[in-house]
């Protein structure tokens, strides 16, 4: 995979986006306005509407109810309404459990438990066992290294992943059109890891157009035999395969935190679909921000098109991580997935489907006192969405984030590994310091992450309070009866409006903002005196990503 296609770049953004014409300048219209609940006709109308929810989503339920009851502790109404709806929740594990559906039941039981239920004490199973029945057929989870394997045998549990896409047609004459990678298995009943760009034509609801999946042995490699895609990770840029096989080799999976810079490693793969190259190098960075979920590894061993999805493994044969991209024309400039993700992954990926990451409707940074020496100190949130997660459970901004389910959270990259090992769709607690320094902990359910959060922010908040997170420019507006003149009030050091040259005070004429047509990407057109520049008048456009690794 050619690594522009994953990099969010301003400079390509700015001419991907520089045709486009502006827009109007406008901000949501269904933004969330918070009511008061003592009220008693509100309250029957927020029972009413939860009760609905219900029907669809009986977690979000709970937590919706939980929050009544928290306002109105001492109301019977809330009481009631609480426990009908923890009530139902417990009747969802029961039958989840009847069923052996051990991950929907593990969902229940994981919200029931962070709510603090006292219902769950008569349960039978503890939460240990629930978990290891629901996570017992994951593959990949219990397989050891071989204490002898050698190269060769490795090379055997690698595979060519081949998309046979039919025949492609161009001036008039016809070519075979196909989609080669790598991948490698991690059990001895067929399961196999790749990327998901790879196998992304089997899965795209938009493509029209014929794809089978076939894999091809590295002994063997004349034989197409059918696989089929049991799940996909979008975000992450991973799927998990699966062919009736007999693996020849199984990969262990080893554990990131084991390699450091300079570490030496190899990569497995099919380049070029030259099956069964092995290259070596080391490990250049373990911390690239290419993903908005988590950092990636910066490797210099050889890989080319084809790599995609093959295993990148220490010395002792285990796989440290999944290879996803190179840099065309750039040796030595090649990422691979840490395999941590990977293992965090793997649950949700067998069982199927697209992998749905969870967020709370927030947008924020790794909170560090000045200095070289200072340690972090958890994630600081600059914004929460209006009627968000986050906002409903009481979180604001200013608020520093420091714990998920009693871990603690030191960094973004904590919270979004947090966030990693849950699935959408369940109640966490969050523990949080508020602006006066005031240690708290809130409930809040983890929605289905948007494939665009600014866009989200944009059209459930008002233009000014949308920017802070999209541009990072907080306004406020001058002039009660012209909509377009603004004042930046703060700016968020490292982001769009700060490498543009904005500062605290630049009066802004704000003239248009639109989109780009899959709402991945924003360009505004504006006046501005920057003072910067003197305070002289300059008319600019500038364009900023629409997803990033600071909404969570």
């Amino acid at each position: 995979m050619v690594i522009s296609n994953k990099i969010f770049s301003l400079s390509a953004l700015v001419f991907a986006l520089i045709f486009i014409s502006c827009g109007t300048v406008s901000g949501g219209n269904n933004i969330f306005v918070p009511v008061d609940y003592s009220e008693e006709r509100i309250l029957d109308i927020e029972i009413d509407l939860v009760k609905k929810l219900s029907e669809e989503n009986k977690i979000k339920a709970l937590w919706r109810a939980k929050l009544l009851y928290d306002k109105l502790p001492e109301n019977d109404k809330t009481a009631a309404f609480f426990e009908e709806m923890a009530q139902l929740c417990m009747d969802g594990y029961q039958n989840s459990l009847n069923e052996k559906l051990y991950f929907a039941a593990l969902e229940y039981y994981l919200s029931l438990d962070a709510i603090g239920y006292s219902g769950l004490k008569s349960v039978s199973m503890s939460k240990q066992e629930l978990t290891r029945l629901a996570y017992q057929n994951v593959p990949g989870s219990s397989v050891s290294s071989a204490p002898n394997a050698s190269v060769s045998d490795m090379i055997k549990g690698t595979v060519t992943v081949f998309v046979d896409k039919g025949i492609k047609i161009q001036r008039g004459i016809g070519y075979a059109d196909a989609v080669l990678g790598s991948g490698f298995f991690i059990s001895k009943d067929g399961y196999i890891v790749t990327n998901h760009h790879v196998i992304s034509d089997m899965v795209d609801k938009k493509y029209e157009g014929f794809s089978r999946l076939y894999i091809k042995l590295a002994e063997d490699p004349d034989t197409r035999i059918p696989a089929k895609v049991v799940g996909y990770d979008k975000t992450l840029d991973l799927a998990l395969l699966k062919c009736e096989i007999d693996a020849p080799y199984v990969f262990a999976l080893g554990s990131s935190s084991d390699l450091s810079v300079g570490d030496k490693v190899y990569a497995i793969g099919s380049p070029l679909g030259l099956e069964k190259t092995l290259t070596s190098g080391i490990i250049s960075s373990t911390d690239r921000q290419l993903f908005t979920a988590g950092t990636v590894f910066q490797v210099d061993a050889a890989i080319n098109s084809g790599n995609s999805g093959g295993p990148l493994i220490d010395q002792k044969g285990r796989v440290q991580a999944v290879v996803f991209a190179g840099v065309q024309n750039f040796q030595g400039l090649n990422f691979a997935i840490p395999v941590e993700y990977l293992k965090n992954e793997l649950p949700f990926l067998f069982y199927g489907g697209e992998r749905e990451h969870p967020w709370i409707a927030s947008y924020g940074k790794t909170k560090r006192l000045p200095g070289s020496g200072a340690e972090n100190e958890g994630v600081s949130v600059f914004y929460v969405l209006p009627g968000g997660s986050a906002d409903r459970a009481g979180i604001s901004e200013g608020s520093v984030i420091v714990s998920v389910n009693g871990e603690p959270v030191r960094s973004l990259y904590d919270l979004q590994l947090a966030f990693m090992k849950q699935p959408s769709g369940v109640i966490i607690k969050v523990g949080v310091l508020s602006a006066e320094n005031e240690k708290s902990e809130k409930i809040l359910y983890l929605e289905k992450r948007p494939s665009s959060p600014g866009y989200e922010f944009y059209k459930h908040d008002s233009l000014e309070n949308a920017f802070y997170p999209m541009f990072g420019m907080k306004m406020v507006r001058v002039s009660p009866s012209n909509k377009k003149k603004y004042s930046i009030e703060k700016i968020i050091k490292g982001s769009v409006a700060d490498e543009t040259g904005f500062s605290e005070n630049d009066p802004i004429e704000l003239l248009g903002i639109d989109f780009s047509p899959e709402k991945e990407a924003a360009y505004i057109k504006l006046y501005a005196k920057k003072r910067k520049n003197g305070y002289l008048d300059v008319s600019l456009g500038f364009s900023a990503a629409l997803d990033s690794p600071y909404y969570f």
